[in-house]
C-alpha cells in the first residue's frame, strides 16, 4: 500500500509540475484578453464617444458568442485532441485581441468582441475536460482551482501591466489603450504556438512519465470512470433532461453574472467611489484579485481534504452575496470598496468546489457536452452582468441597482446549491 501511495504521489507531482504552470500561464493571458477591455473602459468611452450602454453591450457580447460556440468547439476538441485545438484557438483569439486598436465605431467594437468570444469558447471547458484526463477525482478540485487561480492572478498581473502599457499613450502617435490591446494580445499568439510542443493529449502518450506511472494513472482514471454511478451519469442525448445539470447551470449563471459585473466594470466602479486618478484606480484593482487567488486555493484545498463540495460552494456564494449587498447599503466609500473586494473573494472561492461537481457526474461525450452546457449558461450570465451594469449606469448614474441584483442572484444560487446532493 505504501508503494502505491508513493507511486501516486510521485506521478501526480510530476503531472502537476509538467502541466499546471503552463496551463496557468495560458489562462492568465486568455482571461486578460477577455477582461482587459475593463481597463481600457476608462479611456475608450471618452476617446470613441461610447455610452455606458454601448460599452456594456460590447463587453458582454463576448459571452453571447462564447455561449453559442462553446459546445461545438468542445466537441471538436474531442475529435482532434486538446493540444492541436487549444493551440489553434489561442493563436486566433490573440490575433483578434491585438486587432482591437482598429475599432472606431460601436459596430466594430461589437464585431471584434463577438469574434473574440467565439474564438475563446472552447478553451476553458476544454481544459476542464483535459484535467479529468490527468487528475483523479480526489485531487481534481485543487487542480481546477490552481488553473482557475489564473483568473485572479490575471487581475494581479494585468493591473500593473495594463498601467504600464497605458503609459505609452502618445508613443508613435498611438493611444495608450491601443498599446494595451496589442501588448496583451500578442503573448497569447506566442503561447498558442508553444502549446503544440508542451501539452500531451493523454497519459498514455506521456513519454515524460515513467512506464509504471503511466500505467497507474491510466488504470486509476479508467477505474473511476467505470465506477460512476448510473443515477448521476448521463449520455449526451439525456443531458438536456438532467435536473442536476440545470441546477449547476443556474448556479454558474449567477456566479458569472456577478463575476463579470465587477470584472468588466471594476475600474469604472472604483473610479466612481474613490475619485482617484486612472492610474491609481487600475493599480487598486490588483488588491482584490490577490485576495481572491489565496481564497480560491485555500477553499479548494479544504474541499479536497474533506471531499465535501456543496457546503464549500454555498458558503462562498453567501460571502459573495453579502459583499455585493453591503456595497449597496454602506455609504462610506472605503467600506463600500472593501465590500466589493469581499464579493470578489467569495466569487472566486466558488470555482474549486463548483467544478469538482460536474466532472464527477459526467463521462465521455456527455462530459464534453455537459461541461460546455454549464459553461455556456454561465457565459449568458457573463453577457447579462456587464450589459445590466451599463444600462443601469446610463439610467440612474449609479451602479447600486445592478449590484443589488447581483446579490439577489447569488442568494438564489445558494438556495439552489442547498438542494444539490451532498458530496
Amino acid at each position: 500500500m505504501s508503494e502505491t501511495r508513493q507511486l501516486s504521489a510521485r506521478t501526480l507531482s510530476r503531472v502537476s509540475r509538467r502541466l499546471m504552470p503552463f496551463l496557468f500561464a495560458l489562462y492568465v493571458f486568455a482571461y486578460l484578453d477577455r477582461v482587459n477591455v475593463g481597463y481600457a473602459a476608462l479611456f475608450i468611452r471618452q476617446d470613441l464617444g461610447f455610452s455606458d450602454t454601448v460599452y456594456g453591450t460590447g463587453a458582454g457580447l463576448f459571452f453571447f458568442s462564447y455561449a453559442l460556440f462553446e459546445i461545438p468547439s468542445n466537441l471538436v476538441l474531442l475529435r482532434i485532441g486538446p493540444r492541436r485545438w487549444i493551440g489553434f484557438l489561442m493563436v486566433v483569439w490573440g490575433t483578434i485581441s491585438a486587432c482591437m486598436p482598429l475599432v472606431r465605431t460601436p459596430a466594430g467594437f461589437y464585431t471584434l468582441r463577438f469574434l473574440l468570444g467565439a474564438a475563446e469558447a472552447g478553451f476553458f471547458p476544454g481544459v476542464i475536460l483535459y484535467l479529468t484526463r490527468w487528475f483523479p477525482q480526489q485531487q481534481r478540485a485543487r487542480a481546477v482551482a490552481l488553473f482557475m487561480a489564473a483568473t485572479a492572478m490575471a487581475g494581479v498581473i494585468g493591473a500593473p501591466l495594463s498601467n504600464l502599457l497605458l503609459r505609452l499613450d502618445g508613443t508613435a502617435g498611438v493611444a495608450g489603450w491601443k498599446w494595451l490591446f496589442a501588448g496583451e494580445g500578442l503573448p497569447s499568439v506566442l503561447l498558442g504556438a508553444l502549446v503544440f510542443f508542451v501539452l500531451t493529449d493523454s497519459p498514455a502518450q506521456a513519454s515524460w512519465l515513467q512506464i509504471e506511472e503511466r500505467l497507474w494513472l491510466t488504470e486509476t482514471l479508467a477505474a473511476e470512470q467505470a465506477a460512476i454511478s448510473a443515477p448521476d451519469s448521463v449520455h449526451l442525448r439525456a443531458v438536456w433532461r438532467n435536473t442536476v445539470l440545470w441546477r449547476l447551470a443556474f448556479i454558474y449563471f449567477a456566479i458569472s453574472a456577478a463575476l463579470y459585473s465587477l470584472g468588466l466594470w471594476l475600474p469604472v466602479v472604483l473610479k466612481q467611489l474613490s475619485h482617484a486618478s486612472n492610474s491609481r484606480v487600475i493599480l487598486l484593482t490588483a488588491v482584490p484579485y490577490l485576495l481572491a487567488a489565496m481564497a480560491m486555493l485555500l477553499i479548494a484545498r479544504s474541499s479536497d481534504r474533506s471531499q465535501e463540495r456543496r457546503g464549500h460552494l454555498m458558503a462562498s456564494l453567501l460571502v459573495a452575496a453579502a459583499g455585493f449587498g453591503l456595497s449597496v447599503v454602506l455609504r462610506d466609500p472605503r467600506l463600500a470598496i472593501c465590500s466589493l473586494f469581499l464579493a470578489i473573494t467569495g466569487i472566486w472561492g466558488c470555482f474549486g468546489p463548483f467544478w469538482a461537481l460536474p466532472t464527477a457526474m459526467l463521462r465521455g461525450t456527455a462530459a464534453a457536452g455537459g461541461i460546455a452546457i454549464i459553461n455556456s449558461t454561465g457565459a449568458l450570465g457573463g453577457f447579462f452582468g456587464p450589459y445590466l451594469m451599463g444600462r443601469v449606469s446610463d439610467a440612474t448614474h449609479s451602479f447600486h441597482a445592478a449590484l443589488a441584483i447581483a446579490a439577489l442572484l447569488l442568494l438564489a444560487a445558494a438556495m439552489v446549491c442547498a438542494r444539490l446532493r451532498s458530496r
